[in-house]
């Protein structure tokens, strides 16, 4: 960034990017989908307050962009999944850097306020941990498994046998 801050233009394609992935629902999806492929209703199980309709409309949307695909495997019922693109996927870093920034200065629900993954009232708070459902205990991600295929590290780094 230039010193001069005042007179400098906003960049189209930085203002096109952050408007797609800063729309309300879509960097949620984008991070549940960096877990794996996932179908429709284990997207909305995982963002708490997203309605069908929403989800339908933002990845819709994210397809459109090439963010992510959807796949559609001719079984009985019909299975339809769906994934990040090679596109999709190069926003880990992004959201693992937006995760560090939100530990760091966004105050943690309060557990009376959260409703379980499944949309079902609950206190929101897993049982066997001190931090609300579905925050990660650690920003980190790892590789694991095919080459791209990102899973998050939930807690504590694992040590090496030594």
């Amino acid at each position: 960034m230039s010193p001069d801050h005042g007179t400098q233009a906003v960049c189209p394609r930085y203002h096109r990017a952050v408007e797609l992935i800063g729309r309300r629902w879509s960097g949620a999806i984008v991070r549940v989908l960096l877990d794996g492929p996932r179908r429709f209703t284990e997207i909305l199980e995982q963002v708490d307050g997203l309605t069908d309709r929403l989800l339908s409309e933002r990845l819709r949307e994210l397809e459109a962009e090439g963010v992510v695909a959807r796949r559609v495997y001719p079984e009985t019922p019909v299975r339809i999944e769906y994934a990040l693109t090679e596109k999709g996927r190069d926003l880990e870093r992004v959201v693992r850097e937006i995760h560090r920034w939100a530990d760091r200065w966004i105050p943690a629900p309060s557990p009376a306020r959260r409703r379980s993954p499944r949309g079902d009232p609950g206190d929101g708070v897993d049982s066997n941990a001190a931090i609300p459902v579905g925050c990660p205990r650690t920003v980190g991600f790892a590789r694991r498994g095919v080459a791209g295929d990102i899973r998050p590290m939930v807690g504590p780094p694992a040590r090496s046998p030594v």
